[in-house]
């Protein structure tokens, strides 16, 4: 028993088991093998390591954004002049990462609360009957005024009359307006700050630049004009029932080199509506709201209401993947790429057998070559006849060489020492 337990440690542990391999010469089979390892190959190394960086890890960054308006507009309504700057045109305050710039409005001043008539059009009315308390966008009295034959209504009076949007619109001096943006970026794994205020702008560069996509492609002050034109629209058209750009700051870093290389790239996109579709092409246009200034007359509560018509921006800061992320080699991704792409060079093994079992004339040969059959009388017949396996297939070897002889001009893709050509 000692001896049985010794003996099968011993094999454990000193003993090495692989499995036996057929090497088949056949020119068909063979290159698709060396098709199908090269075309393993090309992805491992093209898609896995250069395009996909399968070698490095990656970061999630921890993202601030800071903005900031310039600019005064200038109106002329019914000879009012009004004057615009960042407090009454910048909505909400200053510094929020998505805001409105409001570019057209419809002002209704002197609202008070009491009763008025509903506008021309909204609730038509004959008799009293019409006016059912209560009822409709409004708070109806139930009354119907003879004069402009609508209900009479409890709301703020006079009523606000939005049907006709100004056109040019009144504040289009917006498109000169400039936006500054500051943003920051920290990647705490690879212990990396990061600013869009990259090496070589200081206060001197900030106060003369301008973005220009091609000169000027890491100055942070933009053109309001120049944004919505770099997204594709028409500015004129975009600031008279408003809208909605998207300014995409781009961080697409990777460490393996300098991090002064690491830098911004501005984008700008349409978030509502398509350029090339008109007013008629879809249903509610635009980007508009309502807030009021509320003041004391007489000491009578009253307000000045405006419906506002803006462009909504929004800076989004993103990188080549979403969330935000930054790249460096590691060893730990870069092994596991590796031996990720060694397996599926098994695909080849799996595919040529397929080709060599099921596929071609001869594959009961290659059949009887892979695979070895046994049962419980074949092993008594050996064990009688006590054949050295070792002879025997030193045997057949040199009758294959001998068949080799004999064939000089044999076509190369055909199976040499078939069983079918040993019984010939």
């Amino acid at each position: 028993m000692k001896n049985q337990i010794t003996s099968a440690l011993s094999d454990f542990f000193f003993e090495y088991e692989t499995p036996r391999q057929v090497l088949v010469r056949n020119r068909r089979v063979g290159v698709v093998c060396r098709l199908i390892q090269l075309g393993v190959l090309v992805y491992i190394i093209g898609w896995v390591f250069i395009y996909e960086k399968g070698y490095q890890s990656t970061d999630t960054a921890v993202s601030s954004v800071l903005t900031k308006m310039k600019g005064v507009g200038y109106t002329n309504v019914s000879g009012i002049e009004t004057v615009w700057d960042v407090a009454d045109y910048v909505f909400p305050p200053q510094g929020d990462s998505s805001f409105v710039v409001m570019t057209n409005y419809i002002i209704t001043e002197g609202q008070k609360m009491g009763k008025c008539p509903e506008l021309k059009g909204m609730h038509d009315c004959t008799s009293n009957a019409d006016c059912v308390g209560g009822s409709f966008k409004r708070q109806m009295t139930g009354v119907c005024v003879n004069k402009t034959q609508t209900c009479e209504v409890l709301a703020w009076c006079p009523i606000e009359d939005d049907h006709t949007i100004p056109n040019p619109p009144l504040l289009i001096s917006a498109e000169n307006y400039t936006l500054f943006i500051k943003n920051s970026v920290t990647f705490p794994l690879f212990g990396v700050t990061r600013s869009n205020l990259v090496e070589g702008i200081d206060g001197n560069y900030i106060g003369k630049c301008l973005f220009h996509p091609k000169k000027e492609p890491l100055c942070p002050i933009f053109k309001l004009g120049d944004i919505v034109k770099l997204s594709g629209f028409s500015f004129e058209k975009l600031a008279q029932e408003g809208g909605a750009i998207g300014i995409v700051v781009d961080w697409t870093c990777n460490f393996d080199v300098d991090v002064k290389h690491c830098k911004p790239e501005y984008n700008f996109h349409g978030l509502y509506g398509n350029p090339s579709e008109t007013d008629s092409a879809s249903a509610s246009v635009g980007y508009n709201f309502r807030y009021a200034k509320h003041y004391m007359e007489d000491k009578i509560p009253k307000r000045t209401l405006l419906k506002v018509f803006g462009i909504r921006f929004d800076v989004i800061v993103k990188s080549l993947l979403c969330p935000l992320k930054a790249r460096k080699f590691d060893i730990i991704p870069t092994l596991t790429a590796i031996g990720s792409g060694v397996g599926i060079f098994g695909v080849a093994t799996v595919v040529c057998d397929l080709v060599l079992l099921y596929l071609l004339p001869k594959r009961e040969f290659y059949k009887n070559m892979k695979f070895k059959y046994t049962d419980t009388q074949t092993q008594q017949d050996n064990e009688s006849i006590d054949l050295d396996s070792n002879a025997y297939y030193t045997f057949e070897a040199n009758s294959r060489q001998v068949q080799d002889e004999d064939k000089p001009n044999q076509d190369p893709d055909s199976e040499v020492g078939s069983t079918e050509a040993e019984q010939k």
